[in-house]
């Protein structure tokens, strides 16, 4: 009889091992299948290495110019090695704690490539095969290849780069965010396809550390998701750094030579031009591992690539769910840790509710950053609101100034008859850390006047929070 289980994960990235050590407080016989890493791409190849090397560029930004902060610095450079071990290092040391915490609470782990077989039916345990992985090598202790049963399957599996005909990645010249994120050398110039958070956070690393960098978008705005007046003042900060911008412009050819990239872009009004660099990265999304996993021959329903679920994580075939990246859009680390914990109460019966994607932050650690939740303005009157937008310029902030980082915005966008807050846009320093208290305001159901009436403490960036409301309501004190 195979090894069989209350809960079997496929993946384990930030959802799979996150559901996995819900399951096993919730006092479920636990397992978790990868093939590769434990804490997925976000971990290993994503969010936290690249945050790593982001802040190498943050430190080298601040040694060009110490005389701004009255310091003396001389002979200031940079070993590109080095800055990718210490972000292979953060990452190492990440995994290594998710195996501890898997280890901690009794969940299993089974190295390999795991494919469903069939689900449970009344007493009958669902069937998952796992066979040998060459990837990587098995974490001590883990299970291998065989037969694994389980009364619930949950399918965690994460997406991956995609990859636009004739613009294939070959690791080389054409890269994706792994090779981005461990170069050899330090390209002295870099094409750029696409300008949503991958494509910029790299634009902006690169040209920090020196290279001539060209983005190319297709839409008429960068950052597409963001507020239209966040982006256009980020564009402007980016375009100050000395990174070229093409905006409603498309790459449709490329050809390599011996160390170069040459691209061929068109541009709306029909005209092209060429572009020559050493390396082309493509950023132009990500799409579903859906593939060999037995969800075709289980009749699970696929739409654009994604798993389609009830916003509980249940798909049409009971037995089976899924979460995180393979479940759709927004494709972000803590969007899959979430939807993975309602994912497993429900399973335990718990008072659950489907997530509400509109109160999901968005973070870009670009200089300078960028952060949201919710409608941006434009959104809002789209869907009907009578809107009150606040602004408040980090001009205007005392820490701000003190930081040596005045340039930035903070905008609010509230409900004109309710008071609710519907949106939260900003762009300057450390944003990314701010904006979880719209969030939590959003969650609570926070008015306009209750946000006015919180204190904030001085001095903060946060008190920008405060002033954009305030200036929502003609009440804005510093400017």
């Amino acid at each position: 009889m195979p090894d069989t289980y209350d809960v079997l994960i496929i993946g384990a990235g930030p959802g799979g091992y996150v559901t996995a050590i819900r399951a096993a407080q919730l006092g479920f016989k636990t397992a978790v299948v990868d093939r590769e890493h434990l804490g997925g791409i976000c971990l290993n190849w994503g969010c936290i290495p690249t945050k790593a090397l982001l802040r190498s560029a943050e430190i080298f930004h601040y040694f060009q110019h110490p005389g701004d902060y009255g310091l003396t610095a001389e002979k200031v450079g940079f070993d590109v090695g080095a800055i990718v071990k210490r972000s292979r290092g953060v990452s190492g040391r990440l995994n290594g704690g998710v195996g501890m915490l898997l280890k901690k609470n009794k969940v299993d782990v089974i190295w390999g490539e795991a494919s469903v077989d069939s689900v449970a039916k009344g007493n009958a345990p669902g069937q998952v095969t796992v066979k040998e992985t060459k990837r990587a090598e098995a974490p001590k202790g883990a299970k291998g290849a065989g037969t694994y049963g389980a009364k619930h399957i949950i399918v965690a599996t994460g997406a991956r780069p995609r990859a636009l005909p004739g613009i294939e990645p070959d690791k080389k010249q054409i890269w994706t965010y792994y090779e981005a994120m461990v170069p050899q050398t330090m390209p002295k110039s870099l094409l750029v396809m696409g300008s949503g958070a991958i494509g910029i956070e790299f634009a902006s690393f690169y040209r920090t550390m020196g290279a001539e960098v060209t983005v190319v978008e297709l839409l008429p705005q960068i950052l597409p998701v963001e507020d239209a007046e966040i982006a256009g003042l980020a564009r402007k900060r980016f375009e100050k750094q000395g990174i070229k911008i093409l905006t409603g412009a498309k790459v449709t050819k490329v050809e390599k030579g011996g160390d170069t990239v040459t691209a061929t872009i068109e541009t709306g009004d029909g005209k092209s031009q060429t572009i020559t660099a050493e390396k082309l990265i493509s950023a132009v999304g990500v799409v579903g591992n859906i593939e060999g996993i037995g969800l075709e021959k289980l009749g699970v329903t696929i739409d654009r690539g994604c798993v389609v679920t009830d916003g509980l994580g249940r798909t049409n075939v009971p037995g089976l769910y899924a979460i995180g990246d393979v479940a759709g859009p927004p494709m972000l680390a803590h969007k899959a840790e979430h939807e993975g914990v309602i994912c497993i109460e429900t399973i335990k019966g718990l008072h659950t509710h489907p997530m509400d994607k509109g109160k999901i932050p968005g973070c870009t650690y670009c200089q300078p950053q960028i952060a949201s939740v919710g409608l941006t303005e434009a959104k809002a009157k789209e869907q009907g609101f009578a809107v009150k937008v606040g602004r408040f310029p980090f001009a205007g902030n005392g820490k701000a100034i003190a930081l040596g980082e005045p340039d930035g915005l903070i905008k609010t966008v509230f409900d004109a008859k309710t008071g609710q807050l519907l949106g939260a846009h900003m762009v300057g320093a450390e944003v990314t850390e701010l904006i979880q208290g719209y969030v939590v305001a959003m969650n609570l159901e926070s008015t306009e006047e209750e946000l006015m009436h919180t204190v904030f403490p001085h001095p903060t960036l946060s008190e920008m929070m405060h002033e954009s409301v305030l200036d929502a309501y003609g009440k804005v004190i510093h400017t």
